[in-house]
């Protein structure tokens, strides 16, 4: 009696749905990726949109090899900046940067955005006082343009 073949067929890749489900890149949609002053305004546009406070951007240029711009903002709660946080990865991703790398989330006190170029740091406002950033990257106060008021 001869038992059957039980060696495993090879399945290509492509034909197991989901497998390599990564979202493409920029550079695999052809879609171009923003440039540094265009990812700043949209991180400033979805900061001011989602009411984050005391928004600060720190332009980097020439003082750090870290980034071009460091946006500094508040949120008023854990709730908040965590929401804030997504609003951000979200409009970056739907201007073609979906390679935002986010530290901090879960506990929501500091969340970090890189965006390559552009870095935003979105704290609650007792964390943010705490370490304050904008003492260290900041120009002098009346060089640094404040955005937004809470």
């Amino acid at each position: 009696m001869t038992l059957p073949d039980k060696t495993p067929t090879s399945v290509p890749d492509a034909a197991i749905p989901g497998l390599h489900a990564q979202e493409p890149s920029a550079a695999e949609t052809n879609v171009p990726a923003p440039s540094p002053e265009r990812m700043r305004d949209i991180i400033l546009q979805s900061l001011d949109d989602d009411k984050a406070e005391d928004i600060l951007a720190i332009d980097l240029t020439g003082k750090s090899a870290l980034a071009d711009t460091m946006i500094i903002a508040t949120g008023r709660s854990a709730r908040h900046v965590a929401a804030i946080a997504d609003h951000v990865v979200r409009a970056l991703k739907d201007a073609g940067l979906g390679s935002v790398k986010v530290e901090g989330l879960p506990n929501a006190d500091w969340v970090l955005l890189d965006a390559g170029d552009v870095i935003a740091h979105v704290f609650r406002p007792e964390v943010r006082s705490f370490y304050g950033l904008e003492r260290i990257w900041a120009p002098a106060a009346s060089e640094a343009p404040h955005l937004r008021q809470g």
